[in-house]
């Protein structure tokens, strides 16, 4: 092994171990704190007479608050940096998750979920960001695929400690569902101020990588950025014209709408489904089976679609296998059934988020990045709102055809994307490139 292939080698390891395990503690934070309103509500509807036209709306609601915010947020990380932005996204929406758990009526619970969604706006899109500062191309499917072990990771936590607390935890008089939002809320307090100690804005402000590695690592990112600006809109305003990414954003509105309607529906549908007597904590055992596959699921179409490259094959069979899980739960009415069925559905949407956000990079250059990215995930939130809204007013076969649909949708999407070459050019390839960008700009 030669001199560059041990630095490559080294800096790759170091960035890894040093910053996803820590990343995706924070999303799984983050994640558990967004829908842990839907176990809150195995006990919270019937306290505070909420229907389930209002629970979809409680639901959805977050994300108008997210859609608004979402951009902005993203441009001012990238001026600012993310250690000090992405703290304060913690910090304040821990404080509103706990005070959720005080809310007395609907209204407050409009409010407060309308407000955490401002204060969240912008952590997601703003750690897919961080991760192009730090990660090539061809690791960025593995990097993404490890954030987004957060979504099963969260589940398989979230069901049995929300459903846990629910049924045990009562002190001075609180409901166990308001103790539960108390509690889940402050580790993201705790998170956020430890951000500002640990996070390097980026690789040359990083004291844990040598200046060898700093130099490596800033020069194959200036590379893919040169390459990149071959093939993508290099101004924000010509970016917002790209047809494909409207096709990107469509692409994720489906997955999101899928996903998050899923998520905040999945305790009670089983729960509706099941005998009467059955308890919360065996409900949350259930509604851990698709977290679990999915954990599988992420991190294959990550490590897989970086080794072959074939991005857009993975997304497409994501949504093929959502489609038949889906199609094939607005048949049954036992919770066993609905489980396998659901699972399989999981497992699609499960694999679209193991390759997606290293997928859409590829179609932004570094100055359209902050905007591009955080506009794709902003209008997709929205199906943060559709999805759980659409499942509380429609019955439970409807509710899977709709979802089925947009699966349909979104495969179709992907076989009119245009294709963006990935290739590892030479430093005198790039060279020309870059004289060849300098030109055309």
């Amino acid at each position: 092994m030669d001199n560059v292939q041990w630095v490559e080698k080294s800096t790759i390891k170091k960035t890894m171990f040093r910053i996803l395990p820590f990343i995706l503690i924070l999303y799984i934070v983050a994640h558990f704190d967004r829908v842990n309103l839907g176990y809150a509500a195995l006990e919270m509807n019937a306290d505070l007479a909420l229907t389930s036209e209002v629970f979809g709306l409680l639901s959805g609601i977050f994300f108008i608050g997210y859609f608004l915010f979402e951009i902005p947020s993203n441009m001012i990380l990238h001026k600012i940096g993310a250690r000090v932005w992405i703290a304060r996204i913690m910090i304040t929406w821990g404080i509103i998750v706990v005070l959720t758990g005080f809310a007395q009526n609907a209204t407050h619970l409009y409010i407060l979920r309308f407000i955490l969604g401002i204060a969240e706006a912008g952590f997601f899109p703003g750690a897919i960001l961080y991760l192009t500062y730090w990660f090539r191309k061809k690791e960025r499917g593995r990097a993404t695929a490890v954030l987004l072990l957060a979504l099963p990771i969260a589940g398989l936590i979230g069901a049995p400690v929300s459903t846990w607390i629910i049924d045990n935890i009562f002190w001075a008089g609180l409901a166990g569902w308001r103790w539960m939002f108390i509690l889940e809320g402050l580790p993201a307090v705790i998170l956020g101020i430890i951000v500002l100690f640990y996070l390097e804005n980026r690789p040359s402000q990083a004291k844990w990588l040598t200046s060898e590695e700093k130099e490596w690592l800033e020069g194959q990112l200036q590379k893919e950025q040169t390459h990149s600006a071959m093939f993508n809109k290099v101004s924000v305003r010509e970016m917002l014209a790209d047809s494909n990414v409207l096709k990107l954003t469509l692409l994720y509105f489906a997955n999101y709408t899928c996903m998050f309607g899923l998520s905040f529906w999945l305790p009670t549908i089983l729960k509706n489904l099941s005998a009467v007597g059955t308890t919360n904590v065996f409900i949350g055992l259930l509604a851990m089976i698709p977290s679990l596959m999915g954990m599988f699921a992420i991190m294959f179409s990550g490590w897989n679609s970086d080794r072959t490259g074939k991005y857009r094959e993975h997304l497409i069979a994501s949504f093929v296998i959502a489609t038949i899980g889906f199609l094939c739960a607005s048949f049954v009415t036992s919770p066993g059934w609905m489980v396998v069925f659901l699972t399989i559905a999981s497992i699609g949407l499960y694999i679209f988020a193991g390759c997606f956000f290293a997928f859409e990079t590829h179609y932004f250059t570094e100055s359209t990045a902050p905007v591009g990215i955080a506009l794709v995930n902003s209008i997709a939130a929205l199906g943060g709102f559709l999805g759980p809204y659409i499942l509380g007013v429609l019955s439970l076969t409807a509710g899977m055809y709709f979802l089925a649909i947009l699966g349909v949708v979104g495969a179709v999407l992907l076989l009119t994307l245009k294709k963006i070459p990935i290739k590892e050019f030479t430093a005198e390839e790039v060279a020309e490139l870059g004289e060849l960008v300098g030109k055309n700009s």
